[in-house]
């Protein structure tokens, strides 16, 4: 199973980003997919969860009201759109992927992991 993140880049605060999560031979619609993200220096953290079952959807309050999560299982692809990006998102992102039944958010839960994509927001 490989999982793969991409969209990062560099962007200016205000500026908006979609992450993407794709994968091969691994079908993420049956899946809980989970966004992490990690700082130098600091551990990595949860950013946006969404479920296996009922697509119930998770986000850190860091995040709430300026990134959402979704899917688009005609690509076999999980999105994480984000927008008003601060310089404290700056971070290297991961996408994984839960094979467990409802929304998990520790990254214990989680059996698949990607490369992760770089974003740092800065003027």
């Amino acid at each position: 199973v490989q999982l793969q993140a991409s969209g990062g880049g560099l962007v200016q605060p205000g500026g908006s980003l979609r992450l993407s999560c794709t994968a091969s031979r691994f079908t993420l619609g049956y899946s809980g997919i989970g966004w992490f993200r990690q700082a130098p220096g600091k551990e990595r953290e949860p950013v946006s969860c969404i479920s296996s079952s009922d697509d119930r959807t998770y986000y850190a309050d860091s995040v709430k009201g300026r990134f959402t999560i979704s899917r688009d299982n005609t690509r076999n692809t999980v999105y994480l759109q984000m927008d008003s990006l601060k310089p404290e998102d700056t971070a290297v992102y991961y996408c994984a992927a839960a094979e467990v039944y409802g929304l998990v958010t520790s990254p214990h839960h989680y059996d698949y992991w990607g490369r992760g994509t770089q974003v740092t927001v800065s003027s």
